[in-house]
């Protein structure tokens, strides 16, 4: 089944500086749903930008073992090794870094 196949039922974009994540909900024609997590880098090119992306897939059998997974790690960043970071001094409005709409499809 190709991508464009996939009905999207939701969307989410969060702007990081160069880069630019994608948390988008779709569904297949079985009423089955999954999240694809995308991560889009802008490198600069002699005429203009590019953009390199990687893409993963996260089916429903997974979501409860990915969050622990990933709560873990961010916790054991935030309180074992950068215990003194404030981490949301880091937190940016997106137009900071330009209004460009950036979208896959």
């Amino acid at each position: 089944m190709e991508e464009r196949d996939r009905e999207e039922l939701f969307s989410k974009r969060i702007r990081a500086g160069k880069r630019t994540y994608f948390f988008d909900v779709k569904s297949t024609r079985s009423q089955d749903y999954y999240i694809t997590i995308t991560e889009s880098r802008r490198h600069q090119k002699e005429d203009g930008f590019v953009y390199e992306k990687h893409k993963m897939f996260l089916y429903k059998e997974d979501f409860d073992k990915f969050i622990e997974g990933l709560n873990e790690a961010v916790n054991h960043v935030k309180t074992e090794l950068m215990p003194d970071v404030d981490f949301s001094s880091f937190n940016r409005d997106e137009d900071e870094f330009g209004n460009s709409e950036l979208k896959w499809e």
